[in-house]
């Protein structure tokens, strides 16, 4: 089910479908391990429900509502 990464609660697990942000934050992402095809967790939500963490590759990152709206991901 397609989605975007900002929709995803914790525990939702998901496939990277696509990013759809400007170039300076896109490479960000790409270094962060956010690459098409990558597994993505939702594992923790702050008090005000942005940002939200995932599991990627490994690692929690943290990623605001702001740009996690530009994330397609589809659910497994």
């Amino acid at each position: 089910m397609f989605m975007f990464l900002s929709d995803m609660k914790v525990g939702d697990k998901a496939i990277i479908k696509e990013l759809n942000t400007n170039d300076n934050i896109k490479r960000r992402l790409l270094d962060l391990g956010l690459i098409k095809g990558t597994y993505i967790e939702c594992v923790l939500e702050s008090p005000f429900n942005d940002p939200l963490a995932y599991l990627i590759r490994g690692a929690v990152i943290a990623i605001r509502k702001e740009d996690s709206q530009n994330i397609e991901v589809d659910l497994i």
